[in-house]
C-alpha cells in the first residue's frame, strides 16, 4: 500500500463496523452505510457487492425491518473485531515488554501440497512470523498459532515449541535477516507523511470541507461534506491504514530493533490524529447513521425468556 487510496472495501467495512457496531448489539442500516463510504470515496456499487460478499463468507448477516435492510456482526466477525480492537489499543506497535521467549514452528509438508504450503506461509506471516530455516519459522513471544494450524487441517504436519536464544547468538543480526526491516518502516514513515499534518493544522483547515488551508495539498480524497461528516470519512480511512500497517509488523522486541525505527513516532500520530477526529465523527455518526437493535437469540433470550 503506496497511497491511502489503495484501501480496500473490505478492510474499510470492517473499521466501520468496528467503531459503529461492535460491542452495541445493533444492524445498521445500509443506506447509511453506503452514505459514509460515498464520502470516502467508494461509490454504492463497490459497497453494496462488499456487504453481500461479507455476508457470503459469514462477516455480515442481514436482518429486514420494513423495507430496509440493516446489517449485523456474526460470532466470526466480531472475533476479527475483538483482534484489531486490540491490537490498536493493547498490543501498541512498539514491543517493550518482551521476556527473551520466541516461538518456533516447523513445518513437512509433502511437495505437491503447493496450496496448503502458500496458506500456511500467508497465515504465519500475519501472525509475526518469519523464515529462519525454510521449514522452520520463528515469532517473538509466545504467540499461538494452534487454532490456526488446526483450521489449515495441518496439525499432523507442524510442531510449536518455546526456546531462549543462547547467550552467544547476534539476535540483530537474526531479526535483519529474518524479517524485511527495511519494508515494514517504508510503511510506518509513509503513514506518518499521510498524516502528520492533521496533528498540526489546528484552526487552519477549510471549515467546510476538514481539508487543510489551501496552501497545503491534501493527499485524500475522502473527507467530503460538512466538517463532521467528512471526519467521520477521514477517521475511518485512518482507522483502517493504521491497522494495516500494524497488522504487517511482528512487533519484534525494541531492544533489537534500529534506534530510529519510526513505529513510535507513527502510533503517536494515529492517536493524536484520531482523537482529534473523534468529536465530530461522532457527532455525524449519531445524525447519520440509522441502528436498530439486534435480533440475536440472545436478545431474544433477554427480552422474551425463551429462544424462539
Amino acid at each position: 500500500m503506496t497511497t491511502a487510496e489503495a484501501l480496500r472495501p473490505q478492510s474499510l467495512m470492517l473499521s466501520f463496523l468496528g467503531d459503529q457496531v461492535l460491542g452495541r448489539d445493533v444492524c445498521v442500516y445500509s443506506g447509511s452505510v453506503i452514505d459514509v463510504f460515498g464520502r470516502a470515496g467508494v461509490g454504492e456499487h463497490a459497497t453494496r457487492s462488499t456487504l453481500t460478499r461479507m455476508v457470503g463468507r459469514g462477516l455480515l448477516r442481514r436482518q429486514r425491518e420494513g423495507r430496509r435492510m440493516y446489517f449485523g456482526l456474526t460470532e466470526r466477525s466480531e472475533a476479527v473485531l475483538r483482534d484489531g480492537e486490540r491490537r490498536i489499543w493493547e498490543a501498541g506497535a512498539v514491543n517493550r515488554r518482551w521476556d527473551g521467549t520466541w516461538t518456533l514452528l516447523g513445518f513437512s509438508l509433502p511437495e505437491s501440497w503447493q496450496r496448503q504450503r502458500h496458506d500456511l506461509r500467508a497465515r504465519l506471516t500475519w501472525s509475526g512470523f518469519g523464515p529462519l530455516f525454510g521449514g522452520l519459522w520463528i515469532a517473538p513471544g509466545e504467540a499461538d498459532v494452534s487454532g490456526l494450524v488446526a483450521e489449515l487441517g495441518l496439525s499432523a504436519h507442524v510442531k510449536i515449541f518455546r526456546a531462549h536464544a543462547d547467550a552467544g547468538m547476534d539476535i540483530d543480526a537474526m531479526v535483519e535477516e529474518t524479517w524485511e526491516l527495511g519494508e515494514l518502516a517504508t510503511h510506518y514513515e509513509a503513514f506518518v507523511d499521510r498524516w502528520q499534518h492533521w496533528e498540526h493544522r489546528e484552526g487552519k483547515e477549510d471549515r467546510k470541507t476538514m481539508e487543510p488551508a489551501a496552501d497545503e495539498v491534501s493527499p485524500f480524497s475522502a473527507g467530503r461534506g460538512e466538517p463532521p461528516l467528512a471526519a467521520l470519512a477521514l477517521r475511518l480511512r485512518l482507522s483502517t491504514e493504521w491497522l494495516q500497517v500494524i497488522r504487517r509488523d511482528p512487533r519484534l522486541p525494541v531492544e533489537h530493533l534500529p534506534d530510529d525505527w519510526p513505529a513510535e513516532q507513527a502510533e503517536k500520530t494515529f492517536k493524536t490524529v484520531y482523537t482529534r477526529l473523534t468529536p465530530p465523527a461522532q457527532e455525524a455518526a449519531e445524525h447519520l447513521l440509522d441502528l436498530v437493535p439486534a435480533h440475536t437469540p440472545r436478545r431474544r433470550v433477554a427480552e422474551t425468556g425463551f429462544d424462539a
